[in-house]
């Protein structure tokens, strides 16, 4: 027993092999970051030209040049698992934290309905190919195969750390994340002018018009068109795959998260065929909670679905009643983000009474999900700020002013806090472990057991714990990792919280992805700065925040697993 005492701890398990080792990891770094750079930039100045009337940019140019940068980054996927991924020793590690299985079956749901969204624009297209480009028709049938080939991809080898082909892969992984990018402008820009469409309708004002557009470019929406949409079964095809689009956005983006992991791991060495942090867990919803927080998130998500109904209905129809739509929508948000308020901020505070340890090991995931976190909130922030100034610097000074004042007050609020309580979770030790510093018996100092059994043969030592280390600082003192009761009442609290917040973000997702635009109905903003830059700063912020909800969801769903 004393040999094993004095052994220490036991041997790691044997590393596998790599490839030799990289001589200048950073080199290859930027040479995929300068490459994903230049085509990012070609492909924004593509989209955002042919949104404008004044610019002799084509959708056909556009249509262009994601069908060959789709078929690049397709071919590329193909290289990739049949020749590299099959290298002898290319893949000797794999990154557990990467590519978890709620984000994985996102990117599937999402791929799926893109797909749906692929067959409405191809047959919204075919509807009068007499007078379309072939690339029209052809560019969708082209996302669908990188869609298919993409997903595949990322569900086999979301969690490689290839260590062949370095240069190579990453400058793939680079070029497809950028494919991914340039669809998502695409998108974002396609259904901003069609709400600028949408707006111009309601609104005479030839000052509004700078995004109308022009009757002679194929495939314009408005009167004159030389290829008009005049069958039922070609408006089914044009409204059907606008509403799609949210889903293709967020397709977009998963994918565009997963590639950055994996090209953080491309000859990253990690310590054992295991990845430090979290150990997997079941994913068992409204389990050991209390049930308040999915019921009242179930009861604020369908509301929030009536409301949007009613929101849509009222706007959109010519009786008149915007005002009162306006006063439903702000009064819910209002109540929703108020009470998002609190439950993050009782989040925090259940943290004060947490001795779980903080998770300090390297992680590119969850590295990723704080800045996508800090980041994407930057555009509702800007949102909201602009608001508060012309509330408070303008002249009416009524109902719907206040009501979007404090609407815009919560929604800064709500991300600081949310993000607070997100980011702590994510960095907090595994389920169930809590840290108790008791001193140690001198005995005891400065061992570490190998063979657990030994433990109880000591009586000056601990009789309990699981593993006994001394203190990397400080006096030598003992941590011992015990596991707390599964019910525990801070578990409990902090999956109810999980859950309302994920129900929430789901609803505040939907109302604005599919088509709620208070900004445009209500004329606080429009007045204050004018239809042109009000559309601009809503049109360039509020993907962001649309973007924010859906990584919300997905950042509590791994919240709610690890608590």
């Amino acid at each position: 027993m004393s040999e094993e005492l004095a052994r220490g701890p036991k041997e790691s398990p044997p590393v596998p092999r790599a490839g030799p080792p990289e001589g200048w990891k950073k080199g290859g770094r930027l040479l995929s970051v300068l490459l994903a750079v230049n085509v990012l930039l070609l492909a924004c100045t593509l989209v955002s030209g042919g949104a404008f009337n004044k610019v002799a940019v084509y959708d056909t140019d556009v249509f262009a040049l994601l069908t060959a940068m789709m078929l690049l980054a397709a071919l590329w996927i193909l290289f990739y698992l049949l020749r590299t991924a099959r290298c002898p020793d290319a893949v000797p590690y794999r990154d557990a934290h990467a590519g978890p299985i709620w984000l994985r079956g996102g990117l599937v749901l999402f791929g799926i309905c893109t797909l749906v969204m692929d067959v409405f624009k191809t047959g919204y297209y075919s509807s009068f190919f007499e007078c379309q480009s072939a690339i029209k028709i052809l560019h969708p049938l082209i996302q669908a195969v990188f869609v298919i080939v993409q997903t595949y991809f990322l569900w086999v080898s979301a969690k490689d750390c290839i260590h062949v082909h370095l240069d190579l892969t990453r400058c793939g992984l680079m070029f497809t994340l950028t494919t991914n990018l340039a669809i998502w402008m695409a998108a974002v820009v396609d259904e901003s002018v069609h709400h600028a469409h949408s707006y111009t309708s309601f609104h005479s004002n030839g000052s509004y018009t700078r995004l109308a557009p022009d009757p002679e470019r194929a495939g314009s929406l408005v009167g004159g068109d030389p290829c008009p949409c005049n069958t039922a079964i070609c408006q089914i095809f044009q409204q059907g795959y606008f509403y799609l689009y949210p889903f293709n956005i967020e397709y977009s983006l998963f994918a565009s998260t997963m590639l950055y992991v994996m090209w953080k791991n491309v000859g990253r060495l990690l310590a054992s065929t295991h990845s430090h942090g979290h150990t997997p867990a079941q994913v068992s919803l409204f389990r050991e909670t209390y049930f308040a927080g999915p019921v009242l998130g179930l009861m604020l998500f369908v509301v929030g679905l009536a409301v949007f109904i009613i929101y849509e209905v009222q706007v959109s129809g010519e009786g008149g009643c915007t005002q009162q739509a306006l006063v439903i929508y702000y009064s819910f948000n209002i109540v929703c983000l108020g009470l998002m308020t609190l439950v993050s901020l009782s989040g925090s505070v259940i943290y004060r009474f947490d001795r779980r340890a903080m998770d300090h090991h390297k992680n590119p995931t969850r590295t990723l999900d704080v800045a996508l976190l800090m980041g994407a909130a930057l555009g509702q922030y800007a949102i909201s700020y602009y608001s508060i100034v012309a509330v408070v610097v303008g002249t009416p000074r009524d109902l719907m002013g206040g009501l979007n004042l404090a609407h815009a007050l919560l929604m800064i609020a709500q991300h600081t806090f949310q993000n607070v309580f997100i980011i702590e979770s994510l960095h907090r030790g595994p389920p169930g472990a809590e840290i108790h510093e008791t001193p140690t018996m001198e005995p005891c100092q400065g061992l570490t057991f190998a063979n657990m059994d030994a433990l109880h043969t000591l009586p000056a030592c601990p009789p309990t714990p699981r593993l006994v280390s001394p203190s990397p600082a400080g006096p030598p003192e003992t941590v011992a990792i015990l596991l707390a009761p599964r019910g525990h009442w801070r578990r409990r609290c902090l999956k109810d919280i999980s859950l309302f917040l994920l129900l929430c973000n789901v609803i505040l997702w939907i109302i604005p992805a599919f088509g709620a635009r208070p900004h445009f109905s209500n004329a606080v903003e429009v007045d204050f700065y004018g239809y042109s830059l009000w559309a601009a700063i809503v049109n360039i912020c509020l993907p962001f925040g649309i973007f924010y909800r859906m990584h919300a969801v997905s950042s509590l769903l791994e919240v709610y697993v690890l608590s």
